[in-house]
Protein backbone atom coordinates (compact mmCIF):
# COMPACT_ATOMS: atom_id res chain seq x y z
CA UNK A 1 0.00 0.00 0.00
CA UNK A 2 1.39 3.44 -0.90
CA UNK A 3 2.24 5.89 1.86
CA UNK A 4 0.29 9.11 1.25
CA UNK A 5 1.40 12.08 3.36
CA UNK A 6 -0.02 15.61 3.47
CA UNK A 7 2.12 18.29 5.12
CA UNK A 8 -0.66 20.05 7.00
CA UNK A 9 1.54 23.08 7.62
CA UNK A 10 1.71 23.64 3.85
CA UNK A 11 -1.81 22.50 2.88
CA UNK A 12 -4.16 25.41 2.13
CA UNK A 13 -7.25 23.21 1.78
CA UNK A 14 -7.74 24.25 -1.85
CA UNK A 15 -9.06 20.75 -2.64
CA UNK A 16 -7.13 20.23 -5.87
CA UNK A 17 -6.00 16.81 -4.62
CA UNK A 18 -9.59 15.77 -4.00
CA UNK A 19 -10.65 17.05 -7.42
CA UNK A 20 -7.90 15.30 -9.41
CA UNK A 21 -7.71 11.98 -7.54
CA UNK A 22 -9.31 9.29 -9.74
CA UNK A 23 -9.92 6.93 -6.79
CA UNK A 24 -11.18 9.44 -4.18
CA UNK A 25 -8.35 9.08 -1.63
CA UNK A 26 -8.89 12.51 -0.02
CA UNK A 27 -11.45 14.24 2.13
CA UNK A 28 -11.39 17.87 3.17
CA UNK A 29 -11.83 18.13 6.92
CA UNK A 30 -11.82 20.92 9.47
CA UNK A 31 -8.75 20.62 11.66
CA UNK A 32 -9.18 22.03 15.19
CA UNK A 33 -5.42 22.06 15.71
CA UNK A 34 -5.15 24.48 12.73
CA UNK A 35 -7.81 26.97 13.90
CA UNK A 36 -10.52 24.88 12.21
CA UNK A 37 -9.03 25.45 8.77
CA UNK A 38 -10.03 22.92 6.13
CA UNK A 39 -7.17 20.60 5.19
CA UNK A 40 -6.79 17.58 2.90
CA UNK A 41 -6.68 14.23 4.64
CA UNK A 42 -5.90 10.94 2.85
CA UNK A 43 -8.74 9.00 4.48
CA UNK A 44 -8.66 6.21 1.88
CA UNK A 45 -4.91 5.89 1.27
CA UNK A 46 -5.31 2.16 0.68
CA UNK A 47 -7.13 3.04 -2.58
CA UNK A 48 -4.14 5.01 -3.94
CA UNK A 49 -2.90 3.81 -7.34
CA UNK A 50 0.22 6.05 -7.27
CA UNK A 51 -0.83 8.06 -10.33
CA UNK A 52 0.72 11.16 -8.70
CA UNK A 53 -2.09 13.45 -9.89
CA UNK A 54 -2.40 14.86 -6.38
CA UNK A 55 1.36 15.41 -6.03
CA UNK A 56 1.53 17.18 -9.40
CA UNK A 57 -1.68 19.15 -8.84
CA UNK A 58 -1.13 20.42 -5.30
CA UNK A 59 -0.40 24.16 -5.61
CA UNK A 60 1.53 24.13 -2.32
CA UNK A 61 3.56 20.97 -2.96
CA UNK A 62 2.18 19.59 0.32
CA UNK A 63 1.69 15.96 -0.79
CA UNK A 64 4.11 13.07 -1.08
CA UNK A 65 3.31 9.54 -2.19
CA UNK A 66 5.82 6.75 -1.70
CA UNK A 67 5.75 3.01 -2.24
CA UNK A 68 6.02 1.07 1.01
Amino acid sequence: MPKVVVDLNQCSGAGVCKDVCPVDVYDLVEMPEYDNETKAKPTRAEECIMCMACVNGCPEGAITVEAE
